[in-house]
């Protein structure tokens, strides 16, 4: 156990050494790295180590590896925080600023892009989000209600929208349970979602976005 912290420690040390050889202009971006044995020279340290860090590299978006050919600098700086922990850590108020920005765009999208499958997805859920409303069971109707949502991004078919929507989605449903008692405002704003889903199969873009903002505006008050 303590042979594999030691390890890792001395992984996370060249991964910060070399990440400042980077970013201090040593290396170029699409510049290819020394390869293994120079590195664990200059370094001092063994392959799997050299490994290790050049993997923390990548993962961080500094690095970027070619099987078969060799390992080339991607960015300056590193991405240090995944998108997904940095929402996580992200106060409410700025995590439900962001899905609110991403509800009006994927909904505008989705009435340009949406195709018969979406549309039937989309409608599912809302049927599924108005049944339980009306039985009053929160968790599912808060689970249909970001279905909903969720299949407007990915009828959009704008990947990287329908991605950041689905994390910040994640993030807010524990949210939803602290401040709404019931099922009360999910029954009121029925039928804006549906014609949510009218103007979206109606292809109408301008409309599906203000109809988002009119949804956004009722539910946030």
């Amino acid at each position: 156990m303590n042979n594999l912290i030691q390890k890792k420690s001395l992984a996370d040390v060249v991964a910060s050494r070399l990440s400042e050889q980077i970013s201090l202009g040593q290396y170029k971006i699409n510049e290819q790295l020394p390869i293994e044995p120079e590195l664990m020279k200059s370094f001092g340290v063994g392959r799997s180590t050299i490994r290790e860090a050049i993997k923390i590299l990548a993962n961080s978006g500094l690095l970027r590896v070619h099987q078969g050919v060799g390992t080339f600098v991607d960015q300056l700086t590193a991405n240090k925080e995944p998108m997904d922990l940095r929402l996580k850590r992200a106060n409410v108020k700025d995590l439900d600023e962001v899905r609110q920005l991403l509800e009006m765009k994927i909904a505008e999208k989705a009435a340009l892009n949406r195709t018969e499958s979406d549309i039937l997805a989309i409608r599912t859920h809302l049927e599924n989000r108005k049944r339980a409303a009306k039985e009053g069971l929160m968790n599912e109707c808060i689970e249909a209600d970001v279905q909903f949502h969720v299949s407007i991004a990915e009828a959009s078919k704008n990947e990287i929208l329908a991605d950041l929507y689905k994390t910040a989605s994640i993030h807010l449903k524990n949210w939803f349970l602290q401040i709404y008692p019931d099922t009360k405002v999910f029954e009121e704003t029925y039928a804006l979602h549906e014609q949510l889903l009218k103007s979206i199969i109606a292809g109408d873009p301008k409309k599906s976005w203000n109809i988002a903002a009119k949804i956004l505006g009722h539910v946030s008050q």
